[in-house]
């Protein structure tokens, strides 16, 4: 009996330590600004991690500048070796550090997870002549420099989605008339503000201005009409521009093969609770978590042929 109570003992005294195994601290760099992508994907892991029990604290840091580029620098030069460091970054990433020849690179950090993606959609202000997307693309045709496309960093997924949708027109992308914008924030206010002809960004960011008819989506840019979602592709409309952004986290330079694998369990632990799933859901994300090597084989193929995509459209310096 004494002994029972013993055990018993024990486990009580051990119980509390188990249940503080968790971080105290975690830090997600997001290398653009408030309002965006990369920042709501952030935020959302930061409140999943601490949801699902994985950290107690989650301190996001907002860094923009060419496409990722500088939040990437100042991430692998101020956490190397830390293993609870994590930058988010993705298609729109690979797209600018191709186009902006920069001296960072993803060899620099360590794949983690491919957590979702999302497909792209082109909207107008509500009061703009655009009624259709056939009216834009017409529009364009005659007059390059008059409309005026926004999107994210020069380079990226956007900025590649648009230079595609020239093409088709049978315009050359180097006539594109592109206003980049370092966060989600500031190109929703431009459309908003009738300061540019159209918008491009993921469905997730404008789907509650769509919804509440605040701008005129367009076009998607998926491969066929998702039901959840009530905008006709550009594939069906006459300019077969398929595109979708994903985005993933990568941990520091300098942590360990153990330590990698830690945080790709931390991760999916994460994107698996119902934190994450309502966001997702909410956004219209894609759940595509890929992790480890295998997000790492995906990582290398995309920056292929996304390096011939810019190599096409001359959209290198």
């Amino acid at each position: 009996m004494k002994l029972s109570k013993l055990f018993v003992s024990c486990l009580l005294a051990v119980t509390p330590f188990v249940a503080q195994a968790q971080v105290e601290q975690f830090k997600i760099m997001a290398p653009a600004n408030p309002g965006g992508g990369f920042d709501t994907v952030a935020r959302s892991l930061g409140e999943a991690l601490q949801a699902s029990g994985q950290a107690k604290s989650v301190v996001v840091e907002n860094k923009a500048g060419a496409g990722g580029a500088i939040g990437m620098a100042q991430f692998v030069n101020n956490e190397k070796g830390n293993p609870h460091a994590l930058l988010v970054a993705g298609a729109v990433t690979v797209g600018a550090l191709e186009t902006n020849k920069s001296p960072v690179n993803f060899g620099m950090v360590t794949p983690i997870s491919r957590l979702m993606g999302e497909f792209n959609v082109i909207v107008v202000p509500t009061a703009s002549p655009f009624k259709t997307l056939k009216d834009l693309m017409a529009a364009y045709k005659a007059k390059p420099g008059a409309v005026s496309i926004g999107g994210g960093s020069a380079g990226g997924i956007d900025h590649i989605m648009a230079s595609l949708m020239s093409e088709k027109a049978g315009v050359d992308p180097d006539k594109l008339n592109y206003i980049p914008f370092a966060g989600g924030g500031e190109g929703k206010a431009a459309i908003l503000g009738n300061q540019i002809s159209a918008y491009i960004s993921g469905y997730g960011e404008l789907a509650d201005l769509i919804k509440a008819g605040k701008v005129r989506a367009l076009g998607i840019s998926a491969s066929t009409r998702n039901a959840d979602i009530p905008v006709p592709t550009l594939r069906e409309q006459g300019t077969d521009v398929v595109v979708y952004n994903w985005r993933g986290v990568f941990g520091a330079p300098g942590i360990t093969p153990a330590q990698r694998n830690e945080l790709i369990k931390m991760v999916e632990t994460a994107v698996k609770s119902p934190s994450w799933k309502a966001k997702a859901e909410k956004m219209e994300w894609l759940d595509m978590l890929q992790s480890g090597d295998s997000f790492k084989a995906f990582l290398n193929e995309d920056i292929k042929r996304t390096a011939a995509t810019v190599k096409k459209l001359k959209l290198g310096n």
